[in-house]
């Protein structure tokens, strides 16, 4: 029973993979540079934000230093990350990577995504998400229905093995081992009506913080053969980045009915005595350092310096990094 999906929605386009996903919408304009966009990677060597070499010396394939700038960057975007969504009325939470086994099979990750997760000498795992340690937080609640939505801004510590990835973005920010991520958790009332409303609400968040940092974005409806074990309905946000002419996903927005909450028993009271399982949601609101990517290739100037965003200008304390 731990393996069988959950039923997508009605509007869900059809299809095998992510080819088939279906643009919802686009925006900003896309740069146009009188000179031949660097890299990230490029960017961040010129201007002393990271180190690679270093990075795989100390933690093997795919690891990495930021330093400098491309440290202070990480940490304005997560203030400005934490700052935009509570005053959207999220709640701010730190939460654990470490998790047990139950967390990962509750939220749907455990048993069919055992190959891209690190597990430790004692059977636990390193979670991919913060989604899994705040579900996992409300493991076997009981609210009022007055209770309810609970909305979180949570930031953790991720980790994903990447397996299955061989041979792809094997250089730079795009797929790395270890990273940090803000995400977005909802629970509510187990209405459909309800979560989509959350789901389309979530997404729109996110897009207002990409827009509010100028980066060109595009979203797609996932079709059914790109779709997680539990999740009904799926958005994903595409960034665009320069220096390989393409959108690449940023942040995916998903619902799921009671599948979470059923396998964590996380219930609610109606006023009339009646129990129900809440329904769940989460969307990816910061993933560093796969943010910069986008933030640092759109803003570039020809000479290797870099514009700052001004939503970040207080955060790291100037207007450009060079």
């Amino acid at each position: 029973m731990l393996q069988v999906p959950n039923v997508p929605d009605i509007s869900v386009p059809e299809g095998g993979s992510d080819a088939d996903n279906a643009e919802v919408r686009s925006w900003g304009e896309k740069p146009a540079f009188a000179f031949e966009p660097k890299s990230h990677i490029d960017l961040l060597l010129k201007n002393d934000m990271a180190n690679f070499e270093r990075g795989a010396a100390v933690s093997g394939f795919r690891g990495y230093f930021l330093k400098n700038d491309g440290a202070l960057l990480s940490f304005a975007l997560w203030k400005f990350c934490f700052d935009f969504f509570v005053k959207k009325g999220f709640s701010p939470m730190l939460a654990p990577s470490l998790v047990r086994r139950e967390a990962l099979l509750g939220t749907g990750y455990l048993p069919q995504g055992e190959d891209d997760l690190y597990k430790t000498q004692d059977g636990d795992y390193l979670a991919g998400t913060a989604e899994v340690p705040v579900m996992s937080y409300f493991a076997d609640s009981m609210f009022s229905a007055e209770e309810l939505p609970k909305k979180l801004i949570a930031f953790s510590p991720c980790f994903r093995r990447e397996a299955g990835s061989h041979g792809k973005d094997t250089k730079g920010l795009m797929r790395v081992h270890e990273f940090f991520k803000c995400e977005q958790v909802v629970l509510c009332e187990a209405s459909h009506q309800t979560s989509v409303r959350f789901h389309e609400e979530m997404n729109r968040n996110e897009e207002e913080f990409m827009e509010a940092l100028g980066i060109p974005y595009q979203t797609v409806t996932n079709c059914g053969g790109d779709l997680g074990l539990g999740q009904v309905k799926k958005y994903d946000i595409n960034l665009w980045v320069p220096s390989e002419k393409r959108y690449r996903e940023i942040s995916s927005a998903s619902y799921f009915h009671d599948f979470q909450t059923r396998r964590l028993n996380i219930r609610y009271k109606e006023k009339d005595g009646k129990q129900k399982f809440a329904h769940s949601l989460n969307c990816t609101a910061a993933p560093t350092p796969r943010l910069l990517i986008s933030l640092l290739e759109n803003n570039q100037r020809a000479d290797g310096s870099i514009v700052v965003p001004p939503v970040l200008v207080p955060y790291l304390g100037k207007g450009e990094i060079k």
